[in-house]
Formats: structure tokens, sequence, C-alpha cells
């Protein structure tokens, strides 16, 4: 799976959460910094290239949708990020987050009674 930029990320999200949809539709969901249409167009030529996307043909129109889930790219993406940033370690991560105060005593409790239920099944 080829990385994306942050704006192609952007749009994928959007093919994601409408499932089908032309550049228009695309382009109407933008809230800020809408590109113009032709490079909106561009940005999703380059995710069919990187086979994120496909499309059906309307006459010379084209209807995109994704190729790849979002919960696919969503590991591919954690795992990635933990490997280069956090050594491979899921205790670093955890680590991070309470350190930057972004993780409360009650959800570190929650996760470890998940990882207990976990074990005994």
């Amino acid at each position: 799976m080829q990385k994306l930029t942050n704006k192609e990320e952007e749009i994928m999200h959007i093919i994601w959460r409408l499932e089908r949809a032309f550049v228009k539709d695309v382009l109407a969901e933008i809230k800020t910094d809408k590109p113009h249409y032709n490079t909106l167009s561009t940005i999703i030529r380059n995710l069919e290239d990187k086979a994120y996307v496909a499309h059906n043909a309307f006459g010379n129109t084209h209807q995109y949708y994704p190729l790849i889930n979002k919960e696919d790219y969503r590991k591919e993406f954690m795992n990635n990020a933990i490997a280069q940033y956090f050594n491979n370690s899921y205790k670093n991560v955890v680590s991070f987050f309470a350190q930057e105060e972004k993780i409360s005593e009650s959800e570190l409790e929650e996760i470890i009674q998940l990882i207990k239920s976990k074990k005994t099944k």
C-alpha cells in the first residue's frame, strides 16, 4: 500500500464516506482550501494510479469508488506510525499518550480490562 499525501488522505475519507462519487460530489464535501476542479480530478486519478480507487465511466465523466476499505488503511497507517515513531512498541505508544495527558487513568483501566477479557476467551 503506497503512502498517501495529506490531501489524498482527505479525499479518501470523503470517498469512503460517500462510497461512490463524481469529482463534483467530492468537491462539494471539501469545507476549507477547496482545490480547483481540475486539481481535484488529478488527485483522484493519482489515487486510482495508487490503486486506492477505481471508476465506472458514464460518458466523459467518472464515478469513483474505493478499492481499499478504511479499516485496512487505518491498520496499515497505525502499524507504520508505530514502527516509525515508537520502535514497534505499543507500550511506548500508550506511554506517549499518558505523558501527553491524552489518555485518562479510567481509559487505561478500560484497556486493561479489554486485554484481560481477550485472554480469557
